[in-house]
């Protein structure tokens, strides 16, 4: 079966005509690789949300969704197991799926991949749970096969399985939240998105690698403040020996949200081999706090936002992220690499219609993003960076790079979402172009910056076809022209 055609052949294989329902008390990033769900994009329908409603709107996530309770008896009605009583309620059903990918860049193709696992989610007076955990199991076609989702897999060897090899690895993410009432503490393992942007974020972004974590939330009338602490690693192999050394990271984001306008700031702190629980009080300033310590071990950065909602059709937004700078008048002048900083700037277009009285959701979002060579890196490699598993926290396609990306998406009776995503990426192959490119300690002032210097641009086209049912979902989504991809999947949830 031609490789085109395999991945239909798995989108025909059912009809299920069935609302899907959030099922979570949190409202959480996109799982855009692994532990997909029923729900292809809800992130991105959470932002629609906020461009077509005069809903409060927060630009912070992992976020609790205080519907999810209210509603909770109808949603989870047709979960696999249910127990309830006056001060709580437990939920848990069978999830899983099979999928096939290939990918330009790892030279592989993978096939079957399967995984399996259980989904649980509830409630006990305060607190509130979730915890989505799976097993996968792969057949890689490259002999020497990557992870997909870049975080660790183990190759099991055909001379020591009887003459069958596979790659096996487990995968979970989880919340354990306790509200009280003014506040929230919530323990978890997921990835933190701030700022209003949905591709291009540069201070914490949805599509890195997800990490361990512990966020306090306050919430004081219009003002939000966000505290919290990760674990992050250090290679990208998570089993070398270089994770022995800690690598620790506080944020804060504080949001002040003044009807149509939503105002933020966000600062990070990375400490390397080092630990200061009190970066973790939410009155710190990191950014006045970080001089008190080591400059070798400690790695910090500044972003400022600003989104405007109007007429419930459409927002704009824009970031400015500082990771460092001689002073302001070197950052103006912006002529060597003592100055790094990074922009993104986006506009959201919205509408909901009415079709044979059924809900269409239709959009499409624009933003452009510039990351100036050595943001994220620091002195010496695999110490302070800002990243994890040797990724980006913020902008994903890294420093010294420029993207442009551009998608109308659609969604149609809560269940069919079609989404076509142009991509325009010129990055650089410099030094500086990688988180673990170090910055010299000296002549930083000598040193000329050359921005995408040579980059060719990098053009690909990603159209994505997919049905969100209450049981069972189907994702087809071709990437063509650059990093030519195809993934496909079909998973239930019972």
């Amino acid at each position: 079966m031609s490789l085109y055609l395999r991945p239909l052949f798995f989108g025909l294989l059912f009809v299920f005509f069935s609302n899907s329902l959030a099922q979570s008390p949190v409202i959480s990033a996109e799982r855009s690789v692994n532990l997909k769900t029923v729900e292809t994009s809800p992130l991105l329908y959470e932002f629609h949300r906020l461009t077509t409603t005069d809903t409060k709107r927060h630009y912070y996530f992992p976020r609790r969704d205080s519907s999810w309770r209210n509603n909770e008896a109808e949603v989870e009605k047709s979960a696999l197991l249910r127990f309830n009583n006056k001060r709580g309620s437990l939920a848990a059903s069978l999830i899983g799926g099979v999928e096939y990918k290939s990918s330009e860049t790892l030279a592989d193709t993978i096939f079957p991949s399967i995984d399996g696992g259980l989904y649980l989610r509830g409630y006990i007076d305060s607190v509130e749970f979730m915890l989505d955990a799976r097993i996968y199991n792969e057949r890689h076609y490259n002999s020497t096969p990557k992870s997909f989702d870049r975080e660790f897999l183990e190759h099991q060897k055909e001379e020591n399985n009887s003459g069958f090899e596979y790659t096996s690895y487990a995968r979970y993410r989880g919340h354990f939240a306790i509200n009280m009432g003014f506040a929230r503490l919530d323990f978890a393992r997921d990835v933190m998105h701030w700022g209003p942007g949905y591709y291009n974020n540069l201070s914490l972004n949805q599509f890195a690698v997800p990490f361990n974590s512990m966020s306090f939330e306050l919430q004081l009338g219009p003002l939000s403040v966000v505290s919290f602490y990760g674990d992050l690693l250090i290679h990208n192999n998570s089993m070398s020996m270089q994770n022995k050394k800690s690598r620790n990271l506080y944020g804060h984001r504080y949001e002040l949200n003044l009807s149509n306008w939503v105002l933020g700031i966000s600062e990070l702190q990375v400490l390397y081999d080092n630990n200061k629980p009190w970066l973790f009080v939410p009155i710190v300033p990191l950014f006045m706090e970080k001089g008190n310590y080591s400059e070798n071990s400690n790695n910090g950065s500044l972003s400022f936002d600003v989104a405007y909602h109007f007429l419930n059709l459409g927002r704009v937004y824009s970031e400015f992220f500082l990771d460092d700078m001689e002073s302001p008048i070197s950052l103006i002048r912006n002529d060597n690499i003592e100055a790094k900083w990074a922009w993104m700037a986006g506009l959201q277009l919205g509408h909901d219609f009415r079709i044979w009285n059924r809900l269409l959701e239709l959009g499409s979002i624009v933003e452009y993003a510039r990351v100036e060579p050595y943001v994220y890196s620091h002195f010496h490699p695999s110490t302070a960076q800002l990243a994890h598993l040797g990724y980006p926290l913020g902008n994903q396609s890294g420093p010294n790079s420029q993207t442009i990306d551009w998608t109308i998406y659609s969604r149609f009776d809560s269940n069919w979402n079609l989404s076509l995503q142009s991509k325009w990426l010129w990055k650089g192959d410099d030094y500086g172009s990688a988180v673990n490119d170090t910055t010299p300690t000296s002549n930083h002032m000598n040193l000329p910056k050359k921005f995408v210097d040579g980059a060719k641009m990098e053009y690909s086209l990603s159209p994505s076809l997919s049905y969100d049912g209450q049981y069972v979902a189907f994702l087809l989504q071709i990437t063509l022209f650059h990093d030519e991809k195809i993934y496909t999947r079909l998973g239930f949830k019972w």
